[in-house]
């Protein structure tokens, strides 16, 4: 059995271990990226291949006539050709369930950086309010505190719910969106509830067709005006454009973003622009705590033999 992995360095694998890779294989070959000319190449005739978020689309596929398994390093597949992959009788398995305790952190830690205005006193400091203060202590943002406030959270799943159960540690209430496009259940509001209602909103969606810019000028004017949005899932969810003209012009009161619509982003991309107010934008690392990566890996390889024994788990094609 021959086995490639695409893209290594995506998991910063300097501190993990991954030596339970290479036993499945008869042989494995690894490489730190793969552009878009050199997929066929290096999948060459590898019957797994493993990647984060090298694409590998309808092309690539059909050029691999060994390919059998498609092993994701992540829990979104929408880089993956699925329905060819589902044509041509090709497992593809990703990872659930392994970033929890990393995301959920790096969501609070977005909300209590805006809310407690860590960025713009720790700048005061520097220059010297702080010294110059006629008091003991500089006062000069306001700070929120969490107790009270409606955490709305739109995508209830591993990652949502990890997040709704800090909220409420926190005092918060949370409101749970219904699923864009579907039907309605038990215990959810109505996403254009959520979304005049919420003080922040965290997003937690796969990239689908039904959730493409499922965040525009339109969602974005319908929050309350101090509200703050959290996307620490997949950047195309949220109209980039619109949220930087939004921030701008005093729509909603903040975003903490971890993901756009293009990544690596472009130096022009128009989160990226100096004058935007109220921005926190960190660079897609919410996931990248190294438990997480290693839980990665681990799941990575219990896919990859559960397909070797016939069993293939966490199966999405």
């Amino acid at each position: 059995m021959r086995g490639v992995f695409l893209d290594l360095a995506s998991l910063a694998e300097q501190d993990l271990d991954l030596s339970a890779f290479e036993p499945l294989f008869d042989e494995w070959r690894t490489f730190p990226a793969t552009a878009p000319d050199q997929r066929v190449a290096h999948i060459g005739d590898a019957e797994v291949v493993v990647t984060n978020k090298v694409v590998v689309d309808d092309a690539v596929i059909r050029a691999a006539p060994n390919l059998k398994m498609i092993g994701i390093t992540a829990t979104g597949y929408n880089n993956i050709a699925i329905e060819t992959a589902k044509a041509r009788g090709i497992v593809v398995s990703n990872v659930v369930a392994y970033a929890t305790d990393s995301v959920a952190q790096h969501v609070f830690a977005l909300i209590l950086a805006h809310h407690t205005r860590l960025f713009d006193y720790t700048a005061a400091v520097k220059r010297g309010d702080w010294t110059n203060s006629p008091q003991f202590c500089l006062l000069d943002y306001p700070v929120r505190e969490l107790r009270g406030m409606t955490l709305g959270i739109v995508g209830y799943g591993e990652l949502g719910q990890g997040v709704a159960r800090i909220g409420e540690a926190f005092g918060m209430h949370v409101m749970v969106s219904q699923r864009p496009g579907g039907a309605a259940a038990a215990g959810r509001v109505p996403l254009d509830e959520v979304l005049r209602t919420a003080d922040v909103i965290s997003l937690h969606l796969p990239l689908l067709e039904t959730t493409h810019h499922l965040i525009d000028a339109a969602a974005l004017a319908s929050m309350k005006s101090d509200a703050l949005l959290i996307n620490t899932a997949r950047g195309a969810i949220v109209d980039n454009a619109a949220l930087a003209d939004a921030l701008r012009n005093g729509v909603i009161g903040g975003a903490g973003i971890d993901v756009l619509d293009v990544e690596p982003p472009p130096a022009d991309h128009p989160l990226l622009a100096g004058d935007i107010p109220n921005l926190i934008v960190t660079p897609h690392s919410a996931w990248a705590g190294r438990q997480a990566r290693q839980n990665v890996v681990d799941e990575t390889v219990a896919n990859i033999a559960g397909f070797l024994r016939g069993e293939p788990r966490n199966r999405v094609a």
